[in-house]
């Protein structure tokens, strides 16, 4: 079984949601279909053409997001800023993304998905100037926050777009497109940002200069390409939030907040501390080797994800958080003996187990939705996602000026174990919605 997804009316199969950023808020709308044959592929060839700006600008989306995890620890050295600091940028980009999802998914849906794409790059361009002049802690959360409503924007309005314009064969290119994309967007912000940080001049602000001609470049390609979803009634309608979860679905919640709380905070502690570990712990002060790591974490995830289909729902959470349970165990013993290359290792296990987690969670709470429950149900999911990277991370980051950072990851360590014996002892797999008789 693979995750479901609706493509044209038709349910299909997808890999797992991105677990440090995005999911598609609600299932894409699909565009225009010409009646038949030549005007028919003329109207596949239109809608295809769609379909690669539409990537380029999600991964250039998350790119811009993941760019600015390497210079924390620029920023914490050259003024100043302490863990505790660190950890609200992430609370705050959290944070904007969560209400930004919560009140804008649908909108492109009514609007087209042109616009709110557009407006999603322009923000992160936004973002981008912000953190061009970064001497205070405020300047870095109002670029980090306007970069957290940017990607909201973008998660729901390219994803959608991807959906809508990729081409119908290979069957699979959707749905890969669709949720890997911002994975690989989050792993080369973070490489290239890294690489530019410690090998070519302006290290403060030379990835950010990149990042707004690429944006630039981005809004350019989304401009010229074909609207997808034409216009619809009920955009003022589409902005009051949604949330509740269909009666089939509410037995599996116990689990799926486990799942979504646990590994979601661990993304976050990637975000807040692992550049302070890296540096302080792993004797590293290397921007590519932090920027490697966190690359390691997202990218395993990704590849993580599509294993699950190999196994039911059940199965496929108890294997995730397995391995994610070990993998974060590897990360407090490296932690404890100074090892980087465990720590790497141990990321890599931590990142394909919650792939595989999150995955198989997402597919068993969709499955058996009818298509008006997809936007409340994924509005569950987003309080559970962005409230585990929020909430955590925001208690470490007050305790991050009395306890010591090895601390505060066993803290993320015993979550990981109550979160995976609460999968392992309550996991199910789902049952559809009760019909009438």
């Amino acid at each position: 079984m693979k995750h479901v997804t609706v493509r044209d009316g038709r349910v299909g199969a997808t890999g797992n949601l991105p677990a440090a950023a995005a999911i598609p808020s609600t299932p894409a709308t699909p565009g225009p279909r010409a009646p038949s044959g030549t005007s028919k592929r003329s109207s596949r060839s239109w809608r295809c053409s769609a379909f690669v700006p539409a990537v380029v600008s999600l991964v250039v989306a998350f790119a811009t997001v993941g760019s600015t995890i390497p210079l924390f620890n620029i920023y914490r050295a050259a003024d100043g800023f302490t863990n505790g600091d660190i950890s609200m940028t992430v609370v705050a980009y959290s944070a904007a993304t969560l209400i930004t999802l919560l009140v804008f998914g649908r909108l492109s849906h009514h609007v087209g998905r042109r616009p709110v794409a557009i407006a999603s790059l322009l923000l992160l361009v936004a973002g981008s100037l912000v953190l061009l002049d970064v001497h205070h802690i405020g300047v870095l959360i109002t670029g980090r926050l306007l970069m957290g409503i940017g990607a909201g924007l973008a998660s729901s309005s390219l994803t959608s777009y991807i959906v809508d314009a990729a081409p119908a064969e290979p069957a699979w290119l959707a749905s890969v497109a669709s949720s890997q994309t911002v994975m690989l967007g989050l792993a080369v912000g973070a490489v290239v940002s890294g690489g530019l940080v410690e090998f070519a001049p302006w290290p403060r602000d030379l990835i950010f200069l990149v990042e707004i001609v690429v944006l630039l470049v981005a809004v350019a390609l989304i401009a010229v390409s074909r609207e997808t979803a034409p216009r619809t009634p009920g955009a003022w309608r589409s902005l009051r939030p949604q949330v509740a979860a269909a009666s089939h679905v509410r037995q599996l919640l116990p689990v799926a907040a486990a799942v979504l709380l646990a590994t979601w905070a661990m993304g976050a502690f990637y975000q807040a501390f692992v550049p302070a570990l890296v540096e302080g712990e792993l004797h590293s002060q290397s921007s590519l080797v932090l920027g490697l790591v966190f690359a390691a974490y997202m990218a395993s995830s990704a590849l993580g994800a599509p294993l699950s289909g190999a196994v039911d729902t059940a199965s496929g959470q108890r294997l995730g958080m397995a391995a994610f349970l070990l993998g974060v165990a590897g990360l407090i013993a490296a932690i404890t003996v100074d090892e980087l290359p465990l720590f790497i290792a141990a990321t890599v296990l931590a990142g394909a187990g919650q792939g595989i987690a999150i995955s198989s969670t997402t597919r068993g709470l969709l499955q058996g939705s009818t298509i008006p429950q997809r936007a409340p149900l994924f509005s569950v999911v987003y309080l559970l996602s962005y409230g585990g990277a929020t909430v955590p991370v925001l208690i470490a980051g007050h305790l991050a000026s009395t306890l010591p950072l090895p601390q505060i990851a066993l803290g993320y360590g015993v979550l990981a174990l109550v979160a995976t014996l609460t999968t392992l002892v309550a996991a199910r797999n789902p049952h559809g919605p009760r019909r009438a008789n």
